[in-house]
């Protein structure tokens, strides 16, 4: 006698055919992209000005851009010839997703719209008509069935909602492309990379920059579900070389976009915190130490730099070229590192965190009273050295603007292209140390000091040797920081504030983007400089959001934004064994084998 089981079919949250679903979601995605060619509303004193037929502007494209990805992904679920690569792992997850950021992005942008005019009655009825179709879109989308069916039919609709964005494997190519074809590949996702940092950092501030982050947020999984980062991924760590280039060929390209200094000024202080979280990427990511005080070595390459620039307040009255300034601020820190770092990283722990946290205390407070007063002029007090002149190198004074390849440059667009050799370099640099001997060593260290020592590994020294590369690569930074914001204060170098670069905000921004990795330390810096400057109309609020946001991240990805394949093992379950890859470490991962010499 046999038994004979029956399977029900795995439904969404909405009892639709499968097929009548996609079909629903792809009316509703090109009935919204059609909506942003109306007028949404009548006034213009909103931001964007979403008065105009035919035009979509201001969140208008964000909707615009929701509604395409949302119908390609309808498309590709639904069997068309040609949109097959668009979903290489899960089909519905993506477009679920997709129609979600869509809806929140549109919904978010009418709200904002009857709350800043006083009142619904100031929507045209295009912003009616986009908000029916993108839940119409939404509505679709929640009808169609997870990607990962196991026959058993989850019980709460919240379960059922998570099942349906579940990650999908990501199923092998049917064919291989040339190497030209992926070059090209990498190239163009790098440009609509920077096409939509471009149009973020452009956004006006408020409402209309926080419904792009609020699409962005939903956006980037859903990208992520239908396996197109992995597909980046993969191809980035086969072009490696290519894709550090493109990288910077796309960072470079963005101050030849701006007409003003108003945001070149965020990107050139984004990367000065991006090179600087790679310097402690060093410390706290390869070597495991943790040091809450690392924004100080930042301040001793700032004021090293201050006093041997020609400021009419240094106290020396020097003024060195830049190349010197240079060298200047960086080997200061390497001392203060050393000197540091040699009676202190013989403890571990707390108790380190502890004593780096009191250097950056006394790192403050000693520029505070070298004042004249209560100790030697050097430093001002808290007036700092103001009035650092301008760079020239070459005769390029970088304080006037300049035509490059017909394009005109502001003056912090030449600080920026500056902090991109700076950046590069450092890069280079973190790179080679990642794929060496010593790098292998402090990996080896940071996972279990006593069998790394037990190899015949000398601990302190290659953990003096991380802590004095680290301060030495913030001391650059801090060069040309100093020069940037022309003035340095010790205000500027403190544990904690509002504003980075700070030692906490720094550390946040190494954990925020994965530890140990190359690319983690330079997006979590460019999250969180950007973000904070973007909702400076938040004011007080701004910290309570970011520890909300820090909780919530902890909470779901305690691994980071791009976490190497160790962290990922050892946050999550995978089913498999827990052996780490046996690459070298690389643009993405720095992973290595505990069986180090040095």
């Amino acid at each position: 006698m046999t038994t004979k089981t029956t399977t029900t079919p795995a439904r969404g949250l909405i009892p639709l055919p499968e097929r009548t679903a996609r079909l629903v979601t792809a009316a509703g995605a090109l009935a919204t992209t059609a909506t942003t060619g109306l007028a949404w509303t009548w006034s213009s004193d909103f931001p964007g000005d979403l008065t105009y037929y035919f035009s979509p502007a201001g969140l208008q494209v964000v909707t615009l851009v929701g509604g395409v990805l949302t119908l390609l992904f309808a498309l590709a679920a639904l069997g068309i010839r040609g949109l097959q690569w668009l979903t290489p792992a899960g089909r519905h997850a993506p477009t679920l997703l997709a129609a979600l950021a869509t809806f929140a992005a549109t919904w978010f942008t009418l709200i904002a719209i009857a709350v800043h005019l006083n009142g619904l009655i100031n929507l045209e009825p295009g912003g009616a008509l986009a908000a029916v179709t993108s839940l119409i879109t939404l509505a679709g989308a929640l009808a169609l069935p997870p990607d990962q069916a196991d026959g058993k039919q989850p019980g709460t609709p919240w379960q059922r909602f998570t099942a349906s964005l579940a990650a999908s494997p990501l199923r092998p190519r049917t064919r291989e492309l040339p190497s030209w074809a992926e070059i090209l590949i990498i190239a163009a996702a790098f440009a609509a990379g920077l096409l939509a940092f471009t149009y973020g950092i452009d956004t006006d501030d408020g409402a209309p920059f926080v419904g792009y982050l609020i699409f962005m947020v939903i956006a980037i999984p859903a990208l992520n579900r239908a396996g197109l980062i992995a597909r980046l991924t993969a191809l980035t760590r086969t072009h490696r070389g290519v894709a550090l280039g493109a990288a910077f060929i796309a960072a470079a390209c963005f101050p030849f976009t701006q007409d003003t200094d108003q945001y070149t000024i965020i990107g050139a202080n984004i990367l000065i915190f991006a090179t600087v979280a790679l310097g402690l990427n060093v410390v706290v990511g390869l070597a495991g130490l943790l040091d809450l005080g690392y924004v100080a070595f930042l301040g001793v390459g700032a004021y090293a730099a201050a006093l041997v620039s020609g400021s009419p307040e240094s106290a020396f009255g020097l003024h060195f070229p830049f190349w010197a300034a240079l060298l200047t601020g960086a080997a200061a820190s390497l001392v203060f590192g050393v000197l540091i770092g040699a009676p202190t990283l013989r403890l571990r722990g707390d108790y380190l965190a502890i004593v780096t946290l009191g250097f950056g205390e006394i790192f403050r407070i000693a520029m505070l009273n070298l004042n004249g007063t209560t100790g030697p002029d050097v430093t001002n007090g808290a007036m700092g050295i103001p009035n650092i002149p301008n760079l020239e190198i070459f005769g390029f004074n970088f304080g006037e603007p300049h035509d490059i390849l017909g394009i005109p440059i502001a003056t912090y667009g030449n600080y920026y292209l500056l902090m991109i050799l700076v950046t590069a370099f450092v890069v280079l640099v973190f790179r080679r140390a990642a794929a060496s001997r010593i790098g292998r060593a402090w990996i080896a260290i940071r996972e279990d000091e006593t069998a790394a020592i037990a190899m015949g590994i000398n601990s302190f020294r290659l953990r003096l040797l991380a802590f004095a590369l680290g301060a030495a690569l913030a001391g650059l930074a801090g060069t040309v920081h100093a020069h940037v914001v022309t003035t340095a204060t010790p205000e500027q170098f403190q544990f904690a504030g509002p504003q980075p670069p700070n030692s906490a905000f720094l550390l946040a921004a190494v954990i925020l983007g994965g530890m140990g990795t190359l690319s983690g330390p330079l997006v979590g810096a460019a999250l969180l400089f950007l973000i904070p400057a973007k909702l400076d109309f938040l004011q007080d609020y701004q910290l309570l959001l970011f520890g909300i946001a820090l909780v919530l991240l902890m909470r779901f990805r305690p691994e980071g934004l791009i976490p190497d394949r160790r962290k990922q093992l050892e946050f999550h379950e995978t089913g498999q064994l827990d052996v780490p890859d046996q690459r070298l470490p690389d643009a993405d991962a720095t992973l290595g084998a505990t069986k180090a010499k040095a």
